[in-house]
């Protein structure tokens, strides 16, 4: 049984508007209505083989592969099973933020719990902050540029790969994937924002495709990548703070 009301709070935390996480508990439900027990299928094999059953890829829509989970539904297969991969991917995280981190503190000195308080600590205002920029720019993703709409549904597109940011289209109908870094981006950001871009090509079927970095600063190795890849664009953003009389 997928702890329901938890998970309802940690989406509300992660500041989903009310409808994606209606979307998303329904999925998630729906899936264990068919599947099983999402925590034991995650104590088994961390959902691989879950995961594996709610893959569904253009080449095998094209070649009339037959739906390949347990989910009877009408409609696009495709895109019916990416929304419930994707819903399953979210409750991985959501599993692996409110369970692995916990520390057993019989096992560990005041000085291993501090450190791991700390990190866990630092991490959380991470995520926090990346939920905080992609919710701002889903609310006006034409700062970016002229002409580009989001195209996700308002949730992470889900891929081989992983979880996109933002999926939109700019202005020539080129697939745009947005990765989003509350911090300084390192060069493992580059792999990993072309890894999701090779999944959409794969995914799409006229393939092109291109990508946005945005972070609050790139170090070095990062920009000697980027030149390298003239289909990827770094943006840096800043922070700026708004004050009002507090008497009112």
């Amino acid at each position: 049984m997928v702890k329901k009301e938890i998970y309802r709070q940690w989406l509300e935390a992660k500041k989903y508007d009310q409808a994606t996480i209606a979307a998303q508990m329904y999925r998630t439900s729906r899936v264990e209505e068919y599947h099983g027990d999402l925590d034991e299928h995650y104590a088994n094999d961390r959902m691989n083989s879950l995961i594996e059953s709610l893959s569904y890829s253009k080449s095998d829509e094209r070649n009339n592969r037959p739906n390949p989970s347990k989910i009877p539904f009408n409609g696009d297969i495709h895109n019916n099973i990416a929304s419930y991969g994707n819903a399953i991917k979210r409750y991985i995280r959501f599993i692996i933020e409110t369970s692995d981190g916990v520390i057993n503190v019989e096992e560990c000195s005041d000085e291993k719990i501090l450190s791991q308080n700390i990190v866990n600590d630092i991490e959380g205002q991470r995520i926090g902050l990346e939920r905080d920029m992609q919710a701002a720019l889903r609310l006006d993703i034409q700062q970016l540029e002229q002409g580009i709409v989001i195209i996700d549904e308002g949730v992470e597109r889900s891929v081989e790969s992983g979880l996109i940011d933002i999926t939109a289209r700019d202005i020539d109908g080129i697939t745009v994937v947005i990765e989003l870094k509350a911090g300084r981006a390192r060069r493992d950001a580059i792999g990993q924002i072309l890894s999701y871009m090779g999944d959409i090509a794969i995914e799409e079927d006229n393939g092109k495709v291109r990508g946005i970095l945005i972070a609050s600063d790139f170090d070095g190795k990062t920009r000697a990548a980027a030149r390298m890849v003239p289909n990827i664009t770094l943006l840096k953003y800043s922070v700026r703070f708004a004050f009002s009389d507090g008497h009112y």
